[in-house]
Formats: C-alpha cells, sequence, structure tokens
C-alpha cells in the first residue's frame, strides 16, 4: 500500500511541478513585449524582457532537476539502491553506529554531487548568461569544500548523537532527540554570524557615517538593539543585492549586500531595512523558528513510530537488516521520502509567508513612507530580473514574496 501511495504522491508531485511550470512559462512570454502599465517609466522594455527570458531558463532547470532528484529517488528506494548499499556497507564495518554513519554519508555525499553539479550549471551558464555571476571557478570550489568541512565538522556529530539516542534511550527517544535538534539549531543561529559566515564573505563596519546615523535612529525607533552594522562583499559571487539581520540578544548585527547600497539612495535603504525590522517587530523569525522546531518533534514522533513497522521499510523497497540496528536506514528514508509527501504544504506555507510580507512592508510604511520602499523594490525588481508578470496560480503556489505588481499597489493604495 505504502509503496502505490509513494508512487501517487512522487507522480503528482512531478505531474503539478511541470504543469505550474508551463503555466508559468507561457504566462510570462505572453506578456514579455509589454511592461506592466504600473512600471512604465522605471522599468524599460529590454529590462522586461530579459527578466522574462531568466524567469523561463529559471523554470526549465528547476524542472530539469526536479526530474532527476525524483530519478535518484527512485534509484535509492524502490529501484534497490539504498538496500544495495546497506548490505554492502555491513559486509565491510562491523560497528552498527559507524556503518549508519557511513549509509547516511555516502546518500548525502551521492545527493551533494548532483546539487554541486546542477549549482555549477545554475552558476556558471544561467547566471553568468544574464549577467548576474562574479563567482570563478576556483571560489565555487573554495566555497564547495568549505561546505563539505561545515556539514562534516557540525552535522557528523549530531548524526551521531541522534542514532546513539535512537539505538540506546527506549521507546521515548523522539523527546530526547529533539531536544538535540533544537539545541543544535540554536547553536549554529549563535555561531553563524560570527564564526560560519566570515568563512564565506568579508564584513566590513558600514563605512557612511550619515547612513550609519539614520539606521541607529531607525533601529532606535523599533526598539531593536544591534551590536553592528556591516557591508557583505556579495559583489565577490553575484550582482543580486540584499539586506538582512542575523543573531540574537546582544549580538544582533544589520548586513547590507554592497551591492544593494551601489544601487540604493539613502531612503530606500532606510525602507528595505526598515521592512525587514517589521519582521522583527512581529515576531515573524521568532515565530517561524518555534514553528519549525515543533515541525520536527512532530515529525521526530512520526519517524519513532515509522521505525518500528516492518512495511515501512519493506513498502519502499528496503528491507532491514536482522540483529544489526537499522535506524539509520530508517532515517534516511524518511529524510528522502518525506518532501513527496509534504509538497502539498507548499502552498500554505507561501500564503503564511507572503502574509508577513505584507505586514512587514506595512511596518516599513509606517516608519519611513510608501513611496522610498516602492522605489528601492521597483529597482530591486530591476536589478534581480524578477518578472514582473508571473501567473498568478504559479505565484499562490510557490512565491513567498508578493509579486511585483501585488506589491506595489498595496504600498499605494494600501
Amino acid at each position: 500500500m505504502l509503496t502505490y501511495l509513494f508512487l501517487a504522491c512522487l507522480i503528482s508531485d512531478l505531474l503539478i511541478r511541470y504543469w505550474l511550470a508551463r503555466r508559468q512559462i507561457r504566462h510570462v512570454q505572453a506578456h514579455r513585449n509589454q511592461v506592466p502599465p504600473a512600471f512604465e517609466g522605471h522599468i524599460g522594455l529590454h529590462s522586461h524582457q530579459r527578466a522574462a527570458d531568466y524567469t523561463v531558463a529559471r523554470s526549465q532547470l528547476s524542472m530539469i532537476e526536479r526530474i532527476t532528484e525524483a530519478g535518484i529517488l527512485l534509484g535509492f528506494t524502490l529501484l534497490g539502491g539504498l538496500q544495495a548499499l546497506d548490505i554492502h556497507l555491513g559486509r565491510l564495518i562491523e560497528s552498527d553506529l559507524l556503518r549508519q554513519l557511513a549509509l547516511m554519508g555516502c546518500v548525502l555525499a551521492i545527493l551533494g554531487v548532483v546539487g554541486l553539479a546542477f549549482s555549477a550549471w545554475r552558476t556558471f551558464h544561467l547566471e553568468a548568461h544574464y549577467g548576474f555571476n562574479r563567482m570563478t571557478p576556483r571560489l565555487f570550489v573554495s566555497d564547495a569544500l568549505k561546505m563539505v568541512l561545515i556539514t562534516t565538522v557540525l552535522g557528523a556529530p549530531l548524526l551521531a548523537a541522534i542514532l546513539w539516542i535512537m539505538g540506546t534511550t527506549g521507546t521515548d527517544w523522539a523527546w530526547w532527540a529533539w531536544g538535540v535538534w533544537v539545541g543544535f539549531n540554536l547553536l549554529v543561529l549563535w555561531l553563524y554570524p560570527s564564526f560560519i559566515a566570515p568563512l564565506f564573505n568579508r564584513f566590513s563596519p558600514l563605512d557612511d557615517p550619515e547612513l550609519s546615523q539614520r539606521i541607529h535612529a531607525l533601529a532606535k525607533r523599533c526598539h531593536f538593539g544591534l551590536s553592528g552594522l556591516f557591508v557583505m562583499d556579495g559583489s565577490r559571487r553575484s550582482a543580486h543585492g540584499n539586506a538582512y539581520f542575523t543573531g540574537f540578544g546582544r549580538h544582533r548585527r544589520i548586513v547590507f549586500f554592497d551591492t544593494l547600497l551601489s544601487r540604493l539612495d539613502a531612503d530606500e535603504v532606510e525602507a528595505v531595512l526598515a521592512h525587514e525590522l517589521g519582521h522583527f517587530a512581529h515576531h515573524h523569525i521568532l515565530r517561524r523558528i518555534i514553528v519549525s522546531f515543533i515541525t520536527a518533534g512532530i515529525f521526530l514522533q512520526l519517524l519513532a513510530w515509522l521505525s518500528t513497522q516492518l512495511w515501512f521499510y519493506t513498502g519502499l523497497g528496503v528491507i532491514p537488516q536482522l540483529g544489526r540496528a537499522n535506524d539509520g536506514l530508517a532515517l534516511v528514508l524518511f529524510m528522502l521520502t518525506l518532501p513527496v509527501f509534504t509538497f502539498w504544504a507548499t502552498p500554505l506555507a507561501s500564503f503564511l509567508s507572503r502574509r508577513d510580507e505584507f505586514q512587514a512592508d506595512r511596518y516599513a510604511v509606517q516608519q519611513c513612507g510608501a513611496q522610498p520602499l516602492a522605489s528601492a523594490l521597483v529597482k530591486l525588481y530591476d536589478d534581480n530580473a524578477a518578472t514582473l508578470t508571473p501567473d498568478p496560480l504559479h505565484s499562490a503556489w510557490y512565491d513567498s514574496h508578493p509579486s511585483a505588481a501585488v506589491r506595489i499597489n498595496h504600498l499605494q493604495h494600501g
């Protein structure tokens, strides 16, 4: 029964993604030769056409990537790849903990290599073709090696701890594993701004006294305590621009991409930052963290039950090893197949995210007015080649931010 449900969900996933992608491509191409009236005089026809072509190319690549991922998933599960790998590692490694770690490591390595191949194509072909890529092959390889190192140093102990908990704490292991998972995520949130992010980018204090004064005044009005203002050398890798805040407690900092500061004036920068602070003021980030922790707890409880059911393994093409621990096998199966069953939650997550964006926009308008934020968004849409005419259904399903026309209209008319 599980086999048929899994296949039905996987096929439905692919068909819906393909249908939505085709809708997006047709809609964007149909409006390619006419700038929407709301953006006339602000975005030229050439930029609008470039954004349309960029959107189409991204949609096409995403579908190829998803089909490839589905093929790999079938290869691991129903076609016996995970079974063969587990048996082979069982012959080579006597320790159950090491065998299970090796199994998870091999699966993650295979997925990582495939993901890296698509990332390289996206970076050096698609992004380069549209003028966004500034990454060198050497920097790309360096980033990949750093990610492998960080993932190994942080991830291997986490997986070892969870596997040890699964094998030694009895039927209540999910609660203990959940506690470790929460602690690990809080640790990463603390490590990221000061230790992880600097491995990839240079962060310099904002060297603009007037802008710095305005931002500190804005942060004070918003009751946002910050430990520093930094500029990140995002232009080393991409022409895309952004701003964000990171850290928590007394270690919160605001980070601007240098590409953002080079394009926006002081009023627009302040408005973009006010939007980001709107997420803080309305507790969006905290709520999302709490929701992610609760969701992780629910999934771990589900895994705790599934891992004791033989049909969970056999329905996904795997036979557990007799007399040996199969916790790693259960964890891998759950990790691989969960996205297939939760794809249907995408529209709800997108809707809630867009609701937060509207709320953050309203907060920014209260702090800085509508015009600076609208002006900044138009420039960012133009610079990032974001389509002004997405398919409404595609946007409703996937987009975490409101479409350009809807968002600008909301800013201008409330």
